[in-house]
């Protein structure tokens, strides 16, 4: 019995030590950490003036950075910020500050983890995480709720992250070349999504859950191991589809507007158009056939009148023209015809009315063979005029003199 109570004695010792060397350890390392977020980093030639600048974008990608500037935390009013392939592990925690940040990328940095201060920039719609060293997402990416574009490509991912289900705008999602073998069966859920890449991973079987994502404009599957592909007409919304580089023979059926890239893809567009436009000839050769089979609408002109031509009456002036007109025309003189229009006009101006043109006219004084004007000596003999109605006014105006 004593043996055994000095053994536990020693355990209990064992693990308070060990207890306290871990407490220490990583004390240590936030100690560490606050130290070097303290350091201010020497700045390239140039960066100071981009960080004085005002400028809402920010862009200090491959500057060789191994810590972000903790100056950069304090420029409140920037809206992007790209740190692209520099050397960074991780990011400061006062990175929170940038409240208005809406783009931030990440890519060709040296990130284990994302930073779980990237979680609290609330206002981000994206996001750009490519060719870091991610195997999985934290549970805080799910306050990103403006998120709509996010890129993981080139990264070690093997499951997809489900924290992605809880991003409602999410519509761009990058994560090619990564390790995915499935997919979620409820993948599905996430319906704002609209273009989904995932070329270069380890699919041997077409996700049949992609099936149900009606809303994609654009999938991407090259360089996988998929064999066969099953016919994607059922997805109304796809505009582009890429299977370049998978052992199937050919491309899947798809909708008359899709896109699509792969082997045999030129020549299956090819045949595509080759038979619409074998279609639209047919539809245009009916059309006009169906056309000649009808009758020839009459289109009435405007008659002239001349010496030559038989005599007509007003009545069938107007017809010809489409036109009726109110009151008596048919004033004759004693021999049976119609009184030629005079040509006289007093030169007083026109006077308009809702109801047309309305002229001013004086009474002429007939005397033997010409016209006598109150105030003027001239005098007009008749002679034989011909008269062309080639404008509808011109027709009107001469038809109410001949009234007259």
């Amino acid at each position: 019995m004593g043996n055994s109570s000095r053994k536990e004695e020693e355990e209990e010792e064992k693990e308070e030590e060990t207890d306290g060397e871990t407490v220490h350890i990583t004390e240590r390392k936030e100690k560490k950490k606050k130290k070097e977020e303290e350091e201010e980093v020497e700045l390239p030639l140039g960066v100071e003036e981009l960080l004085t600048s005002g400028d809402p974008v920010l862009d200090l990608s491959y500057r060789k950075f191994r810590r972000l500037p903790l100056r950069v935390c304090g420029l409140e009013h920037l809206e992007k910020l790209y740190v692209c392939g520099n050397s960074l592990r991780t990011l400061p925690d006062s990175i929170t500050q940038l409240k208005g940040l809406r783009i931030l990328a990440l890519d060709f940095n040296k990130m284990e983890d994302v930073p779980l201060a990237v979680c609290q920039l609330s206002n981000l719609t994206r996001l750009y995480l490519g060719s870091n060293r991610l195997i999985s997402l934290p549970p805080e990416l799910r306050n990103l709720q403006r998120l709509r574009c996010l890129w993981m490509e080139s990264n070690y991912f093997q499951r997809f992250p489900r924290q992605l289900f809880d991003l409602p705008h999410l519509r761009s999602l990058q994560m090619g070349d990564n390790r995915l073998r499935t997919l979620p069966s409820d993948l599905w859920r996430m319906e704002a999504l609209r273009g989904l890449w995932l070329y270069g991973n380890r699919f041997d079987e077409f996700p049949r859950v992609l099936l149900r994502m009606e809303g994609l404009e654009i999938l991407d599957l090259d360089k996988n191991k998929i064999t066969e592909f099953p016919s994607l007409k059922r997805l109304p919304a796809l505009r582009l589809f890429s299977y370049d580089h998978n052992p199937v023979e050919g491309p899947p059926r798809v909708g008359e507007e899709v896109v699509l890239v792969g082997e045999g893809a030129e020549e299956a567009m090819q045949d595509r158009e080759y038979w619409k436009e074998q279609a639209l000839a047919e539809a245009r050769e009916a059309e006009e056939l169906a056309l000649a089979g009808e009758e020839e609408p009459v289109i009435h002109g405007i008659l002239k009148n001349s010496c030559s031509a038989p005599s007509r009456t007003a009545d069938d002036l107007l017809v010809a023209v489409g036109q009726e007109e109110d009151g008596d025309s048919e004033r004759k003189d004693d021999e049976g015809d119609f009184e030629r229009p005079s040509t006289d006009y007093d030169g007083n101006e026109l006077e308009y009315d809702e109801d047309g043109l309305e002229y001013e006219r004086e009474e002429l004084i007939y005397e033997g063979e010409g016209f006598e004007f109150e105030g003027g000596g001239l005098e007009y003999e008749r002679g034989e005029m011909d008269y062309e109605y080639e404008e509808e006014e011109e027709l009107q105006h001469r038809e109410r003199r001949v009234q007259q």
